[in-house]
């Protein structure tokens, strides 16, 4: 609700109270969420090397909490802001001064630092308190994240609907007090359950390790691999035992590391080769395996960051009002959003699983690449309808005479709610598999930063939708037929959105090929392999 309560209506913050023209806040709503996203690899490291998880995300909570405080006082105090200007060219008004926007930003980046550590963390927690080894904690462990993410989505339905509504309609003091409240009141409940969580301990510097085995991979290059893994180094049992660590076999992927493992009889740390053990060898495969499946999440990262930006701003050209005295708040669209995701969530888990179960025999239904899959699909449709839509609104524009004055069209909003709706049943698929595909594939020593992956994913999304809008508005602008106006009845985002859609299906193809190639790890236990045999015993 917090995060949610600040992102949905920030566009409009910037663009009404501070004056800033579209692509200008766009950017700035874009950049702030990758920074917001692109954090929890700091958060992870933290939580994996040093602090733990537990400890991390306490910390980054207080932070979280201080500059929801900060942000809270920064919009109620009038001199903060530039006075009061209802031009429809932002251009024409007085500017937010560099001490106005130092304040603002400053306290939504302290917020960015502090989910940097909540992120990442709170999800591997909640995770971490199923065992592996037990099979009905296992089955209760598949469906996990589609209930973590039905969570998130409900406190973010009160957000795009209570609080944008008191934003728009009450005063921004209250609007972001709301969140922070319940901030403040989320981190007690989180505290009072602590003497009944399970504890993973920090196991040292992942980088380090994956460094160590990279740089003796290179070192031994020349050195040729015996025909038998098991003349690799690795430690006892009894070792990973006492560390509560989990002892992988050697794999053939990636087959160029294994040379980390080739016993040398060196002393020396960095040269010492033997000092990788095939578990750290296959840790550090795991983790490099997921970069091309990570890099095909970005284009479908890209695609949520318009939900936040440039979806809203055009609800803010069409006929909002429903009966004669209430008027939709152009981000509550965005709740449209949330229930649609919701109810796919329920239905996914109770009803599409099921079927899928007495189909493959597979205890998840469909794999997580396969849904992921799914996901990019319905990404691909979203911007071909939003694009259509889009096209439609600019020709009652037109026929209205609205395109100079960027006045109101007489469109009802909600002629934007497909592209809304099915942005949250695509969520149902790619958002949720994404943060479980990452963390189940992530070695169980990373699992923070594994966790990550899915966050970074959406902070080069938010990057990498700022990049394209900026580009595409700067050429467009120069050949003298901008996309992308602080008019949007003069703009074309039909033709960005059509793009966009080109962009999402190049890169589906893209990830068919990856995903053709992936290998998934062996599960650390049998109890998946429990499950699918159960399943074979019921048909």
């Amino acid at each position: 609700m917090a995060y949610h309560g600040i992102s949905t209506n920030l566009i409009l913050y910037l663009t009404r109270k501070l004056h800033q023209g579209t692509v200008a806040s766009a950017n700035n709503v874009t950049n702030w969420s990758g920074t917001v996203w692109i954090m929890p690899i700091l958060g992870a490291y933290i939580a994996d090397a040093h602090l733990g998880r537990y400890r991390t995300f306490m910390i980054a909570s207080t932070i979280c909490l201080m500059a929801m405080g900060l942000l809270t006082l920064v919009v109620s105090i009038p001199s903060l802001k530039p006075p009061p200007c209802l031009e429809v060219n932002k251009g024409n008004c007085k500017q937010a001064s560099k001490l106005q926007l130092a304040v603002f930003f400053g306290a939504l980046y302290i917020l960015a630092l502090g989910t940097g550590g909540t992120k990442p963390n709170i999800s591997t927690i909640g995770a971490d308190q199923f065992d592996d080894f037990h099979p009905k904690e296992k089955a209760q462990k598949l469906s996990f994240f589609n209930w973590w993410m039905f969570s998130i989505f409900f406190g973010s339905l009160f957000a795009t609907t209570g609080v944008v509504y008191i934003q728009d309609n009450v005063g921004w003091s209250l609007g972001y007090g709301l969140p922070t409240i319940g901030l403040a009141v989320s981190i007690l409940i989180f505290v009072a359950g602590t003497p009944f969580y399970r504890h993973r301990l920090p196991r040292g510097s992942p980088f380090t390790r994956m460094a160590n085995v990279i740089v003796a991979a290179a070192r031994n290059w020349r050195l040729p691999l015996p025909n038998d893994p098991k003349e690799l180094h690795e430690l006892d049992f009894e070792k990973y035992s006492v560390e509560r660590a989990f002892r992988i076999d050697s794999t053939s992927s990636l087959r160029f590391l294994n040379k980390a493992a080739i016993r040398t009889g060196s002393t020396e740390p960095w040269k010492l080769c033997s000092l990788c053990s095939v578990t750290q060898v296959e840790e550090t495969k795991q983790i490099l395996k997921m970069i091309p499946i990570l890099v095909c999440t970005f284009i479908p990262s890209t695609m949520l960051a318009q939900t936040h930006t440039l979806f809203i701003k055009q609800g803010t050209t069409l006929d909002r009002s429903v009966g004669s005295h209430f008027q939709i708040p152009p981000a509550s669209l965005s709740a449209f959003v949330t229930i649609s995701m919701l109810l796919s969530v329920v239905i996914y888990d109770r009803i599409f699983v099921k079927i899928m179960q007495r189909l493959t025999k597979n205890p998840r239904g469909i794999t997580l690449l396969q849904r992921m899959g799914i996901g990019m699909i319905l990404h691909i449709m979203i911007m071909t309808i939003a694009s259509r839509v889009e096209r439609r609104r600019l020709y009652v524009a037109r026929e209205n005479g609205l395109v100079q004055n960027g006045g109101e069209i007489p469109l009802t909003i909600f002629t934007l709610l497909p592209q809304f709706m099915l942005m949250g049943t695509a969520d149902a698929f790619i958002q949720v598999a994404t943060i479980e595909f990452f963390y189940d594939q992530a070695p169980e020593s990373m699992k923070s930063l594994g966790t990550s992956y899915s966050m970074t994913s959406l902070g080069v999304g938010n990057f990498l939708s700022s990049f394209l809008l900026s580009t595409v508005s700067h050429i467009t602008k120069n050949n003298g037929n901008g996309w992308i106006l602080n008019n949007l009845n003069a703009s074309h985002l039909d033709y960005y959105y059509a793009l966009i859609a080109v962009l999402s299906a190049i890169n589906f193809f893209v990830f068919l090929i990856v995903s053709k190639l992936y290998v998934y790890k062996a599960e650390v236990s049998g109890s998946i392999n429990v499950l699918a045999d159960a399943l074979k015993e019921r048909n």
